[in-house]
C-alpha cells in the first residue's frame, strides 16, 4: 500500500465528543449517590455499630486508590470501553474479555437492582415489576437520543437529589439531637473490626459510580486531562455528600435507631415535625435510581 492509498483510508468511525468537564463530572455523581445513599446507611449501622463514620472513611480510601488508578489508565487509554480496554491493554486480550464480561454483567445486575428500587418507591407493589421494565427502557431510547440529551438529563436528576438530600441535612439542624435513638435495637452489634469492614464492603458500593466515567473516553472533549478530573470531583463529591448525611443521621436518630430503620432520611425529616417533606424525601430516592440508571 503506498502512501496515498494509505491517506486515503477512511478514518475509523468513533462517537462524537461533545461533553465537557462539568457533564462528566455530573453523570459521574449521578451514578455515585444512587439509590444507595437513601438504603445502604441502616445495613452498615447494623454491621459497624457506632464505628460507622470508620467504616465510610475506609471505603473512601478504597475508593480513592481505585479511581486515581482509573483516572490514570483513562489519562494513558482515552478511549472507550473502560475495563475492558485496560485490561486488554495492559494484560491481554483474554484478562481484558474477562474484565468487559465482569463489568457487563455486574452493571446488569445494578441495572436490575436500581430499577427495581426506583419502582418501589414510585408505585404499588402490583406495579413493581412493569414499571422497572419501563424505566430501564426509557433511559435506554435517552441514551441512544445522544450523550447531550443523557448529561442533561442527568443535571436534572442531580440537581433534584441534591436537594432533597440538602432539605434532609437542615431538617437534622432542626431535629437536633437523638430522641429515641439510646434504646437497644433487635440487630445491633458492638463495634468489632470485622463490623467496621463489613460497613466499608457496605459503603464502597455507593462509590462505584465513578467508573461510569472511564467508559465515555470516546464522548468527552480532552479525555486525558478531562476524565481524571471528572473522576476525582465526583469522587470528592460523593464522600463530602455521604459524610453529610451520615453525621445528620447518627446525631437526629442515633446508631440504634438508624439501625432498625427502613427509611432513615424520611426519619429525619419527621423528626423535624415535616411530614410533608416524607414524600419530597421519597421523590429523591426515586430520581436518585434513575440517575443511577443513566
Amino acid at each position: 500500500m503506498t502512501a496515498a492509498s494509505a491517506s486515503a483510508a477512511p478514518a475509523q468511525p468513533g462517537l462524537a465528543r461533545r461533553l465537557g468537564l462539568l457533564d462528566a463530572t455530573v453523570l459521574g455523581l449521578g451514578a455515585m449517590i444512587g439509590a444507595g445513599i437513601f438504603a445502604v446507611m441502616p445495613a452498615a449501622a447494623r454491621a459497624a455499630g457506632g464505628g460507622l463514620l470508620i467504616g465510610l472513611a475506609i471505603a473512601a480510601v478504597v475508593a480513592f486508590c481505585n479511581a486515581t488508578a482509573s483516572a490514570q489508565l483513562a489519562a494513558r487509554y482515552p478511549s472507550s470501553g473502560g475495563s475492558y480496554l485496560y485490561g486488554r491493554e495492559r494484560l491481554g486480550e483474554w484478562p481484558g474479555f474477562l474484565a468487559g464480561w465482569s463489568l457487563v454483567i455486574g452493571k446488569t445486575a445494578s441495572c436490575a437492582a436500581m430499577a427495581l428500587t426506583f419502582a418501589a418507591y414510585a408505585v404499588p407493589v402490583a406495579w413493581q415489576r412493569p414499571v422497572a421494565a419501563l424505566a430501564v427502557v426509557a433511559l435506554a431510547v435517552v441514551g441512544c437520543l445522544g450523550v447531550t440529551r443523557t448529561a442533561r438529563l442527568a443535571r436534572v436528576i442531580i440537581t433534584v437529589v441534591l436537594a432533597v438530600i440538602a432539605l434532609v441535612l437542615v431538617a437534622g439542624l432542626v431535629a437536633g439531637g437523638p430522641s429515641a435513638g439510646t434504646g437497644p435495637v433487635a440487630g445491633v452489634v458492638d463495634t468489632t473490626p470485622y463490623g467496621v469492614l463489613q460497613s466499608a464492603g457496605l459503603l464502597f458500593f455507593a462509590f462505584a459510580g465513578y467508573a461510569r466515567i472511564a467508559t465515555m473516553g470516546e464522548e468527552v472533549r480532552d479525555p486525558a486531562r478531562t476524565i481524571p478530573r471528572a473522576i476525582l470531583l465526583a469522587l470528592g463529591g460523593a464522600l463530602v455528600v455521604y459524610a453529610l448525611v451520615a453525621v445528620t443521621l447518627l446525631g437526629v436518630l442515633g446508631e440504634a435507631r438508624l439501625a432498625g430503620s427502613t427509611a432513615p432520611l424520611a426519619d429525619v425529616v419527621r423528626d423535624a415535625g415535616w411530614a410533608w417533606a416524607v414524600p419530597v424525601v421519597a421523590v429523591g430516592a426515586a430520581a436518585a435510581c434513575l440517575g443511577a440508571l443513566l
